[in-house]
């Protein structure tokens, strides 16, 4: 039991780097999301890191961007068991929604200003709606 503690703790940001990015990786991908738009959400200013991380080359990545992530990959999931049809959940992030917490933008306009708190309030609405 105790060793199992052990290696629970040693686990730390940089082990969860690459399979985090790997994951937010590929739904930008189903979801075709632009560079703009994937370093918006990953709070990213650089297009070089951008570029480093998408090919494998992950020494460390922040906190804030693993917190950033894991709201993507709960979005990600809410949006897929809301809508099973793979075409009709791509096509739910790009279109207008008249929900309050929305104002007519889409999801992806609300994910895509920077901010994560934005993410997370996108995640709180479809957790939501899953009841």
């Amino acid at each position: 039991m105790a060793e199992a503690l052990q290696r629970e703790r040693a686990i730390s940001t940089n082990d969860l780097g690459g399979p985090a990015l790997r994951g937010f990786f590929n739904i930008a991908k189903q979801w075709e999301l632009s560079e703009a738009e994937q370093m918006a959400i990953l709070g990213l200013k650089s297009r070089s890191t951008l570029h480093s991380w998408k090919a494998g080359n992950v020494s460390k990545i922040s906190r804030d961007t693993l917190e950033r992530i894991s709201y993507v990959l709960g979005i990600f999931k809410s949006i897929n068991i809301l809508l099973p049809i793979r075409e009709r959940a791509n096509a739910w992030m790009r279109k207008p929604n008249k929900a309050p917490l929305f104002n007519g933008q889409t999801a992806l306009d609300r994910m895509t200003s920077g901010n994560v708190s934005d993410l997370y309030v996108v995640r709180q609405y479809l957790d939501a709606q899953r009841g």
